[in-house]
């Protein structure tokens, strides 16, 4: 199994240190270095993913995101992540939501879920907790494993829903996320990437249950 080497939260480090293009270039082979091993583990995770899911990314270079900054419409001008992250897109238009890894001393994770779901998807997601409550809060307690169910979320009852319904506090939710947390001994220990694809496997239930909602209208008749 992959086992990730400490140096890889050590660059991270010196990056926030340094956090501008002088430096970065001065040390770009250090980048390298670290990115390779980050690309390898990728590898690893992906595979293991695609042992129990359909996935589209094609392999673990392809799914992590560059660690330069788009720094247009932000007050915060640090030219770079410092953190490695990268995602696992479901295949078909049958298979939605994706998984999330992200690697951060003090602050690593996998999520998976719907980040900001356009108006309509909301609106069905919403709509199919509604009717389907007890499977849905069935799902978010006893099979997503240590997974927590986080997200953004309405003061008030979204409109077009009974403010006395006994799901409104999911029905104010307008993200839907299960994230794990990971300690940095485990994110360094050569079982992480059976840790993480374990949180995988238990995201599978909440994301049939996204994916049925958002391929059929509200009478659950395939949406073509």
């Amino acid at each position: 199994m992959i086992q990730l080497k400490p140096s890889i939260f050590q660059f991270l480090n010196l990056l926030k240190e340094n956090n501008n293009r002088d430096w970065f270039q001065a040390n770009k082979a250090d980048y390298e270095a670290e990115l390779a091993h980050v690309v390898v583990f990728a590898d690893k995770l992906l595979e293991e993913t695609k042992k129990h899911d359909t996935i589209e990314t094609i392999s673990g270079k392809k799914s992590l995101f560059r660690i330069y900054r788009d720094v247009r419409f932000s007050k915060e001008k640090s030219p770079y992540k410092t953190w490695w992250s990268g995602s696992f897109t479901r295949a078909t238009k049958q298979l939605r939501g994706g998984y999330y890894f992200h690697l951060e001393q003090g602050n690593s994770f996998v999520a998976g879920g719907f980040w900001n779901p356009e108006k309509e998807d909301l609106l069905r997601i919403r709509q199919e907790i509604a009717n389907y409550e007890d499977e849905f809060r069935n799902i978010l307690k006893n099979k997503i494993g240590k997974l927590t169910f986080e997200g953004d979320q309405l003061k008030m009852c979204p409109k077009g829903f009974d403010k006395e319904h006994s799901a409104v506090d999911l029905l104010r939710y307008k993200q839907f996320i299960l994230i794990q947390k990971f300690t940095d001994e485990e994110v360094l220990d050569s079982d992480i990437i059976n840790k993480m694809n374990a949180s995988f496997k238990n995201m599978r239930l909440f994301f049939d249950f996204m994916s049925l909602a958002l391929t059929t209208d509200a009478n659950g008749v395939p949406i073509h």
